[in-house]
């Protein structure tokens, strides 16, 4: 029997509530998709409101807050960073370069050297827009990279075959 994603994590028992990024107060929480959508939008909506006068800016700010925190918490919904790392965690040993680095580092661990290499290349995918390809965005991708790789011994030349691999299973 095939066993979605978010099946595999839910009854697997080595997979604490902590570890699957949860909202111990409401499932499917994200709130970071939804402050940005509103705050966006409440933004819009007031600007359009204020030909208005005051009132208006008030009430196209209120429907603009609205709109957005809907629209952007089904962003935040887009891309499941638990099922993403799942996948990841699975997949990862069977991509080439993990074999390669596997030459380099014999104790290579997926926590420590390459899930934060996943992780740059599908965790503000949404933030860029639809057409872009991973080699436009590398730059950036790269300075985020080496300002929060943590512990992980890999070089950007490594570590970017992973987040290209992420951004790819993403991308249309």
């Amino acid at each position: 029997m095939v066993h979605s994603d978010d099946e595999r994590i839910k009854n697997n028992p080595n997979v604490t509530r902590k570890d699957v990024n949860t909202d111990p107060n409401a499932d499917d929480s994200h709130p970071v998709g939804t402050g940005v959508g509103a705050a966006g939008a409440a933004a819009a909506g007031a600007a359009i409101g204020s030909a208005g006068g005051p009132i208006g800016a008030i009430v196209g700010g209120t429907m603009g807050a609205i709109v957005g925190g809907v629209a952007g918490h089904a962003v935040g919904e887009a891309v499941d960073p638990t099922v993403e790392d799942a996948y990841w965690r699975e997949n990862s040993i069977n991509q080439p370069y993990y074999k390669s680095s596997q030459t380099t580092y014999p104790d290579l661990d997926y926590d420590r050297d390459y899930q934060h290499a996943y992780r740059v290349g599908y965790e503000d995918i949404s933030a860029y827009d639809s057409s872009k390809r991973f080699e436009d965005v590398e730059p950036d991708l790269r300075s985020k990279w080496e300002r929060s790789k943590a512990e992980s011994r890999l070089s950007w030349e490594e570590a970017k075959h992973a987040s290209r691999d992420a951004w790819n299973r993403l991308r249309p």
